[in-house]
C-alpha cells in the first residue's frame, strides 16, 4: 500500500570527500529500492548531487544507477519532488522530462494526509549575510549561467567539486536540539505568525538531524545528511520521524 512520504536531503552524489562514491551511489540506490512498494511521494531537499550542470546538448557523466532508481519509482506511481540545494541548482529540464520528477526552485507549502508541510532546502530562509545571498542570487542568474556553460567542462568541474570539500566534516549523528535563536526556528515562527497553519517545516542544508516542536502542533524537520549518517524521514500519515538507511555495514 502506498502510504508514505520519504524525504531525503544533501546525499551529495559524487562528492570527492566520499571515499567510495560508487559504492555510497549502490547504498542509496537500494534504499530507493527498498521504498517503492510504500512510497506514494518522494521529496528530494537539496543537494542531491554534489555538482550538476545541465548543458544544452550535452549530460554530464555519471548517476545511471541512482538516475535509473529514481525513474523507476516515476513509473510506478511516486510523486517525486526535487528542491534545488545549493549544490544542484543548475537543474533545467533534463532530468524532470526524462525521469518524470517536478523541480522546485525555492519553497513549497504541501498538504499531506490533512497536514500542512512547508518545505525548502534551507539555505534560501532566514539567511541573513549579504554576501551569501548575492552568491545565491549570482548562481540563478541566466546571464551568468550562460557565460559559466561556455567554460569548458574540464575547468569548471574540478572547480565546482573542491570549491564544495571544505565544509563537509560537519555532519553528526546525534539528534540536535535547535536554539530558538537559530534562523530556521526564526522563521519558522515568523512565517506562522503571517501565514496559515504549518504542522511541519522541513529543511535539509544543515547535515545535522532535527526533530523538534517549536510551538503547539508545529515541529521543525532537519533531515540530516544522507553521506555520512545516511538519515532521512519518513511520514506515515500519523507522525514524522527520522530513520537511518541500512548502510550494510556495523562499524
Amino acid at each position: 500500500m502506498r502510504n508514505k512520504s520519504y524525504f531525503i536531503s544533501d546525499i551529495h552524489l559524487g562528492a570527492k570527500f566520499i571515499k567510495n562514491p560508487g559504492e555510497h551511489e549502490r547504498i542509496i540506490v537500494k534504499w530507493l529500492e527498498s521504498i517503492r512498494e510504500d512510497a506514494k511521494n518522494l521529496f528530494l531537499l537539496g543537494d542531491i548531487l554534489d555538482y550538476w550542470y545541465e548543458y544544452k546538448e550535452v549530460i554530464p557523466r555519471g548517476f545511471i544507477r541512482f538516475f535509473g532508481a529514481l525513474a523507476r519509482l516515476a513509473d510506478s506511481g511516486v510523486n517525486i519532488v526535487w528542491f534545488k540545494g545549493n549544490h544542484d541548482i543548475w537543474i533545467f529540464d533534463y532530468l524532470p522530462n526524462e525521469i518524470g520528477l517536478k523541480v522546485v526552485d525555492g519553497s513549497m507549502v504541501t498538504e499531506i494526509d490533512g497536514k500542512r508541510f512547508f518545505m525548502e532546502h534551507g539555505d534560501g530562509v532566514g539567511e541573513s549575510r549579504p554576501s551569501y545571498r548575492r552568491m545565491r542570487a549570482i548562481f540563478r542568474n541566466r546571464t551568468c549561467q550562460k557565460i559559466f556553460s561556455a567554460i569548458h567542462p574540464r575547468w569548471t568541474v574540478p572547480f565546482a567539486h573542491n570549491w564544495s570539500s571544505y565544509s563537509r566534516a560537519t555532519a553528526t549523528n546525534a539528534l540536535v536540539d535547535l536554539p530558538d535563536s537559530h534562523k530556521l526556528v526564526v522563521f519558522a515562527k515568523d512565517y506562522k505568525e503571517t501565514h496559515d497553519h504549518i504542522d511541519y517545516f522541513v529543511f535539509g542544508h544543515l547535515h545535522v538531524p532535527v526533530n523538534r516542536e517549536i510551538m503547539p502542533g508545529t515541529r521543525l524537520i532537519v533531515l540530516g545528511d544522507a553521506f555520512i549518517n545516511l538519515t532521512y524521514g519518513v511520514y506515515d500519515g500519523n507522525e514524522f520521524a527520522l530513520h537511518k538507511i541500512d548502510s550494510g555495514n556495523n562499524n
